[in-house]
């Protein structure tokens, strides 16, 4: 019976198997790799994967990744394909087949018809003498000595290597294209990485008419109760249409507490003069860093013009998760 220990030990055996493996395949990748690369780079329709299988599932990553780095692609099922989607096909497109064995019956037609169509194609395979490799115009081995598979059957290393060559044409292709973070950011607006590059200051704010707005001559009584009211954590000092100062929670507490305070107090006795600005056209991010930088849990807003038009809190980043 094999104890917890046999049974990691198997694991990492597994994994070290498969570090190796993908380390020697460093050195199998040529100038096909190149040709492949450019290719794929210079396709001016979509890029076109399919496979059966385990490979069909590889294909499908290699499609999704193409897809959110900058490269246009889908996954053909080479089943489904036979059965009126080949129509998906334009000469301007670009094939890559997969099969480990490289002699896929279900992928005969595919390749035929994008033949004839021609498409260009490109054939990813571990048997650089089979048909696949035949029928295709650039071939790039993924050839294994072994599977890590006790029984050397089940696609395991093979997919592995596969699914990296995979990676590194998509970042190949990325350095190529100059694919930035900001263009990431545009096919993931759901993501983190899009909520930091692309939300502004003016979409999380709180606009100007839910701002505690005191003036400098009204007692400490009268910022509490406005402060309480709007529940923003602040107050902003106000004469006509100047920001004189603001008053945080902290701040009245401290006041509160401290030898200078007395109830005929007034808002002008304790406000923090100089408040921070951002504004409205900002970043969320670089609000985050006038936060983080100034230790301050509150952000006046201004429009281009100079006018407080909002405040921005710490908590609404976390709301939006841009932290």
């Amino acid at each position: 019976m094999m104890t917890p220990n046999d049974i990691v030990l198997i694991g990492r055996q597994t994994l070290e198997k498969e570090a190796r493996a993908l380390s020697s395949f460093v050195g199998n990748l040529n100038e096909n790799f190149s040709e492949a690369a450019q290719r794929i780079l210079h396709c001016k329709g979509s890029v076109l994967l399919t496979g059966i299988g385990k490979s069909g599932l590889v294909a499908r990553k290699w499609s999704s990744t193409f897809s959110s780095t900058g490269t246009k692609s889908y996954f053909i099922n080479p089943a489904e394909a036979s059965h009126g989607d080949l129509g998906i096909m334009h000469p301007e497109d670009l094939l890559v087949s997969l099969s480990y064995s490289g002699e896929t019956e279900e992928l005969g037609s595919i390749i035929r018809y994008a033949k004839e169509m021609g498409i260009y194609r490109i054939g990813v395979t571990g048997n650089t003498s089979s048909s696949l490799a035949r029928q295709t115009d650039t071939v790039l081995s993924v050839y294994t000595p072994e599977e890590v598979c006790p029984l050397n059957l089940a696609p395991t290393t093979s997919t592995t290597v596969m699914m990296a060559l995979g990676d590194a044409l998509a970042v190949t292709l990325m350095k190529l294209r100059g694919f930035t973070e900001k263009d990431f950011a545009r096919l993931h607006p759901g993501g983190s990485l899009g909520r930091r590059l692309w939300l502004r200051v003016r979409d999380i704010m709180h606009a100007k008419e839910a701002l505690p707005l005191v003036k400098p001559t009204d007692s400490w009584k009268s910022v509490l109760l406005i402060m309480t009211e709007k529940r923003l954590g602040l107050a902003v000092v106000m004469e006509a249409d100047t920001v004189l100062g603001v008053i945080t929670d902290g701040d009245l507490r401290r006041f509160i507490q401290s030898e200078k305070f007395n109830n005929q107090a007034l808002a002008c006795d304790f406000m923090t003069r100089d408040p921070k600005f951002v504004s409205e056209d900002s970043l969320v991010v670089e609000a985050r860093e006038i936060f983080e930088k100034n230790s301050i849990q509150q952000l006046l807003v201004k429009s281009d013009a100079g006018t407080v038009t909002g405040v921005v809190h710490f908590h609404d980043l976390l709301k939006r998760k841009v932290l």
